[in-house]
């Protein structure tokens, strides 16, 4: 057997671009989501300033369309989707108490792919114009006869490659945590986040499937005159919808999921109590992913499909406000009569209960088909998503990093700033979006460039802007904290928080390469807590201490992303050179990959006591 040490590593940025190790492509994703979610973040605060007195000429009405558009697309696809996997990333395998995702290869794929797919997405910017048909990207708008230019082929085009990261990401997960558990981790021991994370991968499985078709059929409409979306060629305009909303709304669960599942996590532990109704809480989570993919036609009660369908998926809304209603009070239950820990991590898990109930009642509001009549079209609607996307996702997100820094890099982030990120970034989300749903009901249509003068729209949205200051006050915060800590030692234990309940938090901070020196024995829900009430320090393992297998570094992974980055650009341009040398890099790293067996590596038990794991 080889040692460690005798295969070829690779250090700087070339061990960046070829690791397979889940925990570095985590941290990857977090980079790269953090990049987009600034941008997208300028971008939100472009369209506030236009917006903040009437008849502003801040930007035209072109560039506002591309910066709404690239605005929803970003938050969306490159910056909410990158974080959530960064998370499940780096800690899934670490609670389920495995080694590595099921295929570290195709997890590295995951990641090129949708890097590359954001960038040539970016890049429609400085190459003529960004798209400008809307994030939901409706025919007729976006078709070559309303949207000239390649703005809109680089939404389909970079929108399709990302889509490849994200699904493959999505089935490498789905193994991981049906294959790869520790022993004695039942499913229904298994951690909430955990959970999430599993659900919201057969979403992704089942869902971005129906946006690949729809961007495919749009590329051949625009590219090669094809005519799917248009009704003089025998198409059909409101089928786009269809296949968007088919995967719009179960995207919106794939969104949320991982963020109640980090809530479940925090309220557990900073309020030292087994999480109140966790069954209950495991079939909430299943029965809103089954839910989501039956109420898709509630964004198109008005496109007319007639009274039965909207009153179906009128029902079909409502219910789905149980089990979400379910979750809220065992989390509520869970922190009652338990000892609180207010940290920054808390503050964003307690402040999310609040705001995505605000969130849902007006989505329970929106269900109704004939009020959906009055609102639709309005910053009403526009209120409601982003408290769904900010007040939950978000805000989940912030709590979830916070929480789970010390284990990603070793170093806690300072509270203090924390605190200060926290209420910067939360009084600024409701002033920015609090006042919409009453602009939304006094009528002003969104996706509007400009109002007039004398509406009452004024102030309201003057302090709508303000407030979108305030939450990129409270990002940048966070930045500075990230910076602050950077320059820390990493003193971070195996247990930062002290009451960590789950798997990661039984090994070093942050997780060796091997994450597990013995694979842990799991004899209950919380399977630490229930080792430390034992009186036992650490898990007992459930294997001896012997030869680590880990797979080998890799290039192929970038080489192929950029294939289909390349031939992305040619598809676009009409370059048929172009699509032959990119897809030409695809097929050859699969040969290649397919040629040479990948037999990885062994870490041996003397090189662990080198490291002073014992026996």
């Amino acid at each position: 057997m080889a040692h460690a040490h005798e295969v070829k590593r690779y250090s700087g940025l070339m061990d960046w671009l070829t690791t397979v190790d889940h925990k570095k492509i985590g941290i990857l994703y977090l980079i790269a989501g953090g990049f987009f979610f600034l941008i997208g973040g300028l971008e939100a605060i472009l369209i506030r300033i236009q917006l903040w007195k009437p008849l502003n000429n801040f930007v035209n009405p072109d560039t506002y369309n591309q910066l709404l558009t690239m605005h929803g697309t970003t938050m969306i696809f490159l910056a909410a989707m990158p974080v959530i996997f960064a998370l499940m990333n780096a800690i899934v395998p670490l609670q389920i108490g495995a080694r590595d995702v099921a295929f570290p290869f195709v997890n590295a794929l995951g990641f090129w792919t949708f890097f590359f797919g954001g960038v040539l997405l970016n890049i429609s910017w400085f190459a003529g114009g960004a798209p400008d048909a809307g994030w939901t990207s409706y025919v007729p708008l976006a078709s070559s006869t309303f949207s000239e230019g390649e703005g809109v082929d680089y939404y389909v085009i970079g929108l399709q490659i990302a889509g490849i990261g994200t699904l493959v990401g999505g089935i490498n997960f789905l193994v991981t945590i049906i294959n790869m558990r520790a022993p004695g981790m039942s499913f229904m021991r298994m951690p909430m986040f955990t959970w999430s994370a599993f659900i919201t991968s057969a979403l992704i499985l089942f869902a971005f499937p129906a946006l690949t078709v729809g961007l495919v059929a749009l590329m051949f409409d625009r590219i090669f005159s094809g005519n799917f979306f248009n009704p003089s060629g025998g198409g059909n305009a409101v089928l786009w919808e269809h296949i968007f909303w088919i995967f719009g709304h179960p995207e919106v669960y794939i969104l949320i999921l991982p963020a109640f599942g980090i809530i479940s996590e925090i309220v557990s532990t900073f309020s030292r109590k087994r999480l109140f109704g966790y069954s209950s809480m495991v079939f909430a989570t299943v029965l809103i992913g089954f839910l989501g993919f039956m109420v898709w036609a509630h964004h198109m009660f008005t496109a007319g499909l007639g009274p039965v369908a909207n009153a179906l998926f009128s029902i079909a809304t409502m219910l789905i406000a149980v089990p979400t209603g379910i979750k809220i009070f065992n989390w509520l239950f869970t922190l009652w009569g338990g000892s609180i820990r207010f940290t920054t991590a808390n503050l964003f898990a307690v402040g999310f209960i609040p705001t995505f109930v605000m969130g849902g009642v007006t989505g329970v509001m929106l269900a109704a088909a004939p009020a959906d009549y009055q609102y639709q079209d309005t910053y009403f609607v526009v209120a409601h998503f982003h408290y769904v996307i900010v007040g939950g996702l978000v805000l989940g997100l912030f709590a979830g990093l916070h929480y789970w820094w010390p284990k990603m890099f070793g170093r806690m982030l300072s509270e203090k700033l924390g605190k200060w990120t926290f209420w910067t970034f939360y009084i600024g989300f409701h002033m920015t979006f609090l006042i919409q749903h009453f602009l939304g009901l006094l009528g002003m249509p969104r996706r509007t460039w400009t109002y007039l003068n004398g509406l009452g729209f004024n102030e309201m949205n003057l302090v709508s802007t303000v407030g979108a200051f305030l939450m990129g006050i409270g990002t940048l915060l966070f930045l500075l904290n990230i910076i602050v800590t950077f320059g820390k030692p990493k003193t971070a234990g195996n247990d930062p928080w002290e009451d960590g309940r789950t798997l990661e938090w039984s090994i070093p901070s942050p997780a060796p390469e091997y994450n597990f020196a013995q694979t842990p024995l799991v004899r209950g829900y919380d399977a630490l807590w229930k080792e430390k009430t034992d009186g036992n320090n650490g898990m007992t393992p459930a294997e001896p201490l012997g030869p680590i297998h880990m797979p080998s570094p890799s290039i192929l992974p970038f080489f192929m992303a950029l294939g289909l980055f390349i031939a992305g650009f040619g598809f676009m341009y009409r370059n048929w050179i172009a699509v032959a040398v990119g897809m030409a890099t695809v097929f050859l790293c699969m040969i290649l990959r397919s040629v040479k067996d990948d037999n990885g590596f062994h870490i041996e038990p003397d090189e662990l006591h080198d490291k002073g794991v014992k026996a």
